[in-house]
């Protein structure tokens, strides 16, 4: 196989009747009939005159007419460009701004945005009802070729344009693959949309979230929890925000396994998830939007940092001047703007390193320990500090939920939220490490896209 696309359409021919998605009202679509719906809208673009190389920019909900939207671009040869959803109209804007798309693919609601947005006008929209019944030229996709242009967060900067090619995503299906590998016939709660097109090309089933990704923070936890008995899902693939609703409802449900990643995953969590369901597996799976997976864990190891484990197979990995760098098929090895390379990238001899912005260290035994953003680092009365090595701690002491280590007027400040009656508890513990101040929040700002990185810039404007 070359593509994602081609894998997808033999497992529709070897699974035809077998569940591929069930969406977010329920819905469930099998092969058979996600491929159709891939072809019908095909034919019907094809028709518009959608042609190799165009660009064509989504907004839709995340659902079976996403998936088989990209599944018909993608056998045109067209390039999908992904918004940052967690930026709403402002992603949007930036997207169209670094791509000029020739085309825009929405449904429902989402189709009002041409009109409101100027740099849509000249767009030709297409959607997902559209048909049309005269065949379309099938096209011989050039692995080489972009299959998809999606965008960093812009949590630490202005969001990147991340151009990845046919041969990437098949890179990082490879890379991916182990971790998903089973014996058994799984049914997966995905919310990372890049693990549900894995699923499509090795025939496996994937439930899709009831709910909206950028409200996570007002999400019932029960519903969580029912909408996996529901569909009795085996496995479930979430952002750590959403593992701390499984642990908030006590009830891991029909799961025997949860992959978390997308943010820092503390021990406190995962040990909070084993106490529910002690034979529960947990993996940790430590990425970047550039770089997916870099390493993961089955077990939470205590010690200097957050244990991100060993790295993946797939990919080299150095550590620079204390920051992680890593290389390999299926790591970016650019941006769509060759300007912002500069940033991030570089070279040294054949390959290309990727500069994650994260600080960390290798142990003696080849293990990745995370230590937090570079540049967040703190100093303190017991010499430099990085945020996750006091954090990690920090969520294990009574009363903690959240924490965060801050510098202000060039003085360390730890920040808690939690039980404000422990507050001298843990000014005790923090003056352990060099910390003098601990300020109490009712809340700390979380990014939008997973809700599960400390947002330090609205930290700092809370803390004033």
């Amino acid at each position: 196989m070359t593509t994602l696309t081609a894998a997808f359409a033999q497992a529709a021919a070897d699974y035809h009747d077998r569940t591929a998605l069930i969406d977010g009202d329920g819905t469930a679509y099998g092969f058979s009939e996600v491929k159709e719906l891939a072809d019908r809208y095909a034919v019907a673009w094809s028709a518009k005159g959608v042609r190799p190389g165009d660009r064509v920019l989504i907004a839709m909900g995340i659902g079976a007419d996403l998936y088989a939207s990209l599944a018909a671009l993608w056998s045109l040869g067209a390039t999908a460009v992904l918004p940052e959803p967690a930026m709403g109209l402002a992603g949007i804007k930036t997207a169209i701004k670094a791509t000029d798309p020739r085309f825009f693919c929405a449904a429902g609601p989402y189709r009002w945005i041409k009109l409101m947005v100027p740099g849509l006008w000249g767009a030709k929209l297409l959607t997902p009802g559209q048909q049309n019944t005269v065949a379309y030229p099938k096209q011989d996709v050039d692995p080489d070729s972009t299959a998809l242009i999606s965008f960093t967060s812009g949590t630490t900067g202005t969001p990147k344009a991340i151009p990845r090619s046919h041969a990437f995503l098949m890179a990082q299906w490879k890379a991916v693959a182990p971790l998903l590998q089973s014996e058994a016939a799984e049914i997966d709660l995905v919310t990372f949309p890049v693990f549900v097109l894995i699923n499509l090309a090795e025939g496996r089933t994937s439930v899709l979230p009831s709910w909206k990704m950028s409200k996570l923070s007002s999400l019932d936890a029960s519903a969580v929890v029912h909408w996996i008995k529901t569909h009795g899902c085996t496995r479930a693939l979430l952002p750590p925000a959403l593992c701390e609703k499984v642990v908030a409802a006590q009830d891991t449900g029909t799961l025997h396994h949860i992959l978390t990643g997308g943010g820092p995953v503390f021990p406190d969590v995962v040990q909070r998830l084993k106490d529910i369901t002690p034979e529960l597996e947990v993996t940790t799976v430590y990425g970047s939007t550039e770089a997916e997976p870099i390493a993961h864990a089955h077990t939470t190891v205590q010690g200097y940092g957050l244990f991100a484990g060993h790295p993946v197979d797939a990919v080299r990995l150095r550590i620079v001047e204390g920051e992680i760098q890593v290389a390999g098929d299926h790591v970016n090895t650019g941006y769509l703007d060759p300007a912002r390379d500069r940033e991030t990238k570089v070279r040294d001899g054949d390959a290309i390193w990727h500069r994650t912005g994260d600080a960390g260290h290798l142990d003696d035994q080849g293990r990745l320990w995370l230590l937090g953003r570079v540049g967040d680092e703190v100093r303190t009365e017991r010499g430099v500090q990085h945020p996750f090595a006091i954090e990690t701690a920090a969520r294990m002491w009574p009363g903690v939920s959240r924490v965060a280590l801050m510098e202000r007027d060039e003085l360390p400040v730890l920040v808690v939220a939690g039980d404000a009656k422990q507050v001298e508890l843990w000014r005790g513990r923090a003056a352990e490490f060099g910390i003098n101040e601990v300020q109490h929040v009712a809340a700390i700002p979380l990014d939008k896209r997973h809700h599960s990185k400390v947002d330090r810039v609205a930290l700092r404007k809370l803390l004033g």
